[in-house]
């Protein structure tokens, strides 16, 4: 679908709403966008030059592609971060900038997707009265539920807590950690989602990120890394009203910025890795320590840093991802360079044995589960550029994606020895900010196989991973759907800094460097 992009309002800041009760909590929506840009000359009597045929009076209009059903314009400046209520899923929170200064306030807004119509066709559009009237329908403008103010950096990373989305929690470049308590109707309505401010926090000078912990035995926790590397890890809890926010851990390995961080999937671990191309993964809640299976520093089953030339990733690393399996990982660093480090298999098939053998064969256990945690499986460089983001595809499926600053997306074969299955070498046009495969896909054999990507080029993208091992030379090589209507970048910025996408992926709620927050439909 093709049209014009509507102007960005500006809207002002939705007024907050009501304090809700606080149990009366749960999550937010989804939203799109789309804008005309015209450029006409004016003579010195102050008239616009119409039907000249002077070159110099010449109006010019220019028409950006829009395939997006609906946009949310209240942000000034660009949207840094973008998150998804976990059963909500058409309330959605975003964060960023109020301006391009250095004192520009962050700014978060929550908004509702439930209300952008659907724009699949029930019938071929040859079947309707009017085709083309048919074809041609406007987009959904999305209003703020609520605004995220007292933040007096950019909002650069936020999350809602699992397993219930209870807290929507918010990180800043002025390194405060904001809560709020979510409610949500009954009936489910997030629509009428309410939001209401429950504390902060500042434990470091900028927060980079901010990820929820799975486990459902520590629900309401969070972890986030900082620019001087420290990582904590937080937990809300409502009943305790003169400190809701309380420390579980902090950690000061890294010696520079931390870059990003992934739990496990039972939540029992947490890896993260900085500038100074270390990784640390910690043993959260004592569990590998319980089976002693952590090393000297007592904090960690696996450090690794460059002192280990094996490991050794010179320019640092920046992205890190955990298999659904929980026995290893793999980080991503500057110069295309991938490592796949082994982990601890805390919960092995081979402790009940143990049980039943006795001392000798639970120490032989342990010697298994622990082989290895911290060897190095691979060391992969197919990519040119920086790994910026990596995803694992969920079972059945063995497939991990990476997208590089090259602008390229490689797919290798965790089952065949991490063999490239795809190197999708045009991706985008500029750098991959994000790829994330679809976690139950609606086609039937489809769960494992579709990815999503977008870029600086203000492009998203989906991928069918299926077929033969290849080395794929054109960009639309396994591309089944593409959705335009950001700005790209240029001199001026531009492109999408992350998207979110549910379980099913059939509608994508983008963050973008041009303001705009834009609802795909797939």
């Amino acid at each position: 679908m093709s049209s014009s992009r509507p102007q960005n309002n500006n809207n002002p800041a939705a007024d907050e709403v009501d304090p809700v009760a606080d149990h009366d909590l749960d999550e937010l929506a989804e939203d799109d966008a789309a804008e005309i840009l015209e450029d006409a000359q004016v003579d010195s009597d102050g008239d616009v030059a119409m039907d000249s045929d002077d070159d110099e009076q010449e109006t010019e209009e220019i028409h950006l592609q829009n395939d997006s059903i609906a946009y949310f314009d209240s942000h000034k400046h660009s949207i840094f971060a973008i998150a998804q209520h976990p059963i909500h899923t058409h309330l959605i929170a975003t964060g960023g900038s109020e301006g391009e200064d250095d004192d520009a306030p962050g700014k978060g807004y929550v908004f509702d997707t439930s209300i952008a119509v659907s724009q699949q066709p029930l019938l071929p559009a040859s079947y309707a009265s009017d085709p083309v009237s048919s074809s041609a329908r406007e987009n959904t403008e999305l209003k703020p539920l609520f605004a995220i103010d007292g933040h007096t950096d950019s909002i650069n990373a936020l999350t809602f807590t699992l397993p219930k989305g209870d807290f929507l929690v918010t990180g800043g470049m002025d390194g405060l950690v904001k809560v709020y308590m979510v409610g949500v109707p009954k009936g489910g309505d997030s629509s009428q989602a309410r939001l209401k401010f429950l504390a902060e926090s500042r434990e470091t000078e900028e927060i980079n990120w901010l990820i929820p912990c799975p486990s459902p035995e520590y629900p309401n926790t969070l972890a986030l890394g900082a620019s001087d590397g420290s990582v904590w890890v937080l937990t809300v809890d409502i009943k305790d009203r003169a400190s809701p926010i309380r420390i579980v851990q902090s950690y000061f390995l890294h010696t520079g910025p931390c870059t990003a961080g992934a739990w496990s999937p039972n939540g029992n671990l947490l890896a993260t890795v900085s500038e100074d191309s270390s990784l640390h993964v910690f043993d959260v809640w004592g569990v590998a320590g319980a089976k002693g299976l952590v090393t000297e520093n007592g904090q960690t089953v696996v450090s690794l840093t460059g002192v280990d030339q094996r490991f050794a990733v010179e320019g640092g690393l920046y992205s890190v991802a955990i298999a659904p399996s929980g026995t290893f990982l793999a980080v991503g660093g500057a110069q295309g360079a991938i490592r796949i480090v082994g982990l601890p298999r805390l919960g092995g098939q081979s402790a009940p044995a143990a049980q039943i053998a006795g001392a000798g064969a639970r120490r032989a256990a342990t010697a298994e589960v622990s082989t290895q945690a911290g060897q190095i499986l691979a060391a992969l460089n197919v990519q040119s550029d920086g790994i910026e983001t990596l995803s694992f595809a969920p079972a059945p499926q063995n497939l991990l994606a990476a997208g590089s600053v090259d602008g390229s997306i490689a797919v290798f074969d965790t089952a065949r020895s991490f063999a490239v299955r795809k190197h999708i070498r045009e991706a985008h046009e500029g750098a991959v900010v994000k790829v994330d495969f679809v976690k139950n896909a609606p086609q039937p054999g489809m769960t494992g196989w579709l990815l999503t990507s977008c870029g600086v080029d203000g492009v998203v993208r989906r991928w069918d991973l299926r077929g033969a091992t290849a080395s794929q030379n054109v960009a639309g090589t396994g591309l089944v759907k593409e959705w335009r209507g950001h700005q790209g970048g240029g001199e001026e910025g531009g492109g999408i800094f992350g998207f979110v996408q549910g379980e099913t992926g059939e509608r994508v709620v983008t963050a973008g460097d041009d303001a705009l927050a834009l609802v795909f439909e797939a």
